[in-house]
């Protein structure tokens, strides 16, 4: 199995924001559509202080589109964990271009960390919660410092550990914020073809949940469409978030 890996030192961060002002803006916006709340908190209370992270995966272009429709200048945040499948690079390419995003920032896992930890480039196979924290977790961690909150494009339906998910939580004191925590697949696909956005490459090919190449499979018929992501393994998030349990108060 290798050595097991020790925690990585991620960087001190002071909360900007508690449980308190989660549930104030969760009950703020209830409601509210999504492209409104985030004019709101992107031009209001939050501009300079929040960027959006974002996979570039399936679903991804909906998101940025409304970020860039607001302000194209707002921090988008990519890690690229090198174990990425040619066709999102190609397709992060693209949707940036496309979509006018001035701030792309991408970050990669620290070498000296992968040379002691994942000298190989094979933990993904042993140990897929230890890779995430190299290729992911460490990156992202970097990544935010400069920031007070951050936007996500989970949503609810992806997997029955979503289905409670809230618009607005805390994460390592930060406010951390799912616009589209509600939107159904239908709403989605509304969006793509209401504004004319390009599809990933890969969500043809049956892959409707698009993470490392490594441990990303094929959606079979009937599954949650992050079915395919770390397949055989006991693992359903890469660390970056938690599971949300339904009947459970959310975690702000």
């Amino acid at each position: 199995m290798g050595e097991p890996l020790r925690q990585i030192d991620l960087i001190d961060v002071t909360p900007a924001f508690s449980a308190e002002d989660a549930a104030a803006l969760e009950a703020r916006f209830a409601g509210v559509p999504a492209p409104e709340m985030l004019r709101t908190l992107l031009t209001g209370e939050l501009a300079g202080r929040i960027a959006s992270v974002s996979s570039f995966g399936a679903e991804s272009a909906v998101l940025l589109h409304m970020v860039s429709a607001i302000d194209p200048d707002v921090p988008v945040i990519f890690t690229n964990t090198q174990k990425m499948f040619g066709e999102t690079l190609a397709y992060r390419d693209e949707l940036s271009e496309r979509l006018g995003l001035t701030d792309l920032r991408v970050f990669r896992p620290d070498p000296r960390l992968l040379a002691a930890k994942d000298k190989t480039g094979l933990r993904w196979s042993y140990d897929p919660d230890g890779c995430c924290e190299l290729r992911k977790v460490e990156p992202l961690a970097r990544a935010l410092a400069p920031f007070d909150a951050w936007i996500s494009g989970r949503k609810g339906f992806q997997s029955g550990t979503r289905l409670a998910l809230p618009r607005f939580e805390i994460d390592q004191g930060r406010l951390k914020i799912n616009p589209l925590a509600d939107w159904k697949k239908a709403d989605l696909d509304a969006y793509f073809a209401a504004h004319d956005l390009p599809r990933h490459p890969l969500e043809a090919q049956g892959y409707l949940s698009i993470g490392c190449a490594p441990c990303t499979s094929k959606v079979r018929p009937g599954e949650d469409p992050r079915a395919g992501r770390w397949r055989g393994w006991d693992k359903v998030e890469c660390g970056i978030h938690q599971p949300v349990t339904p009947g459970e108060d959310p975690i702000f």
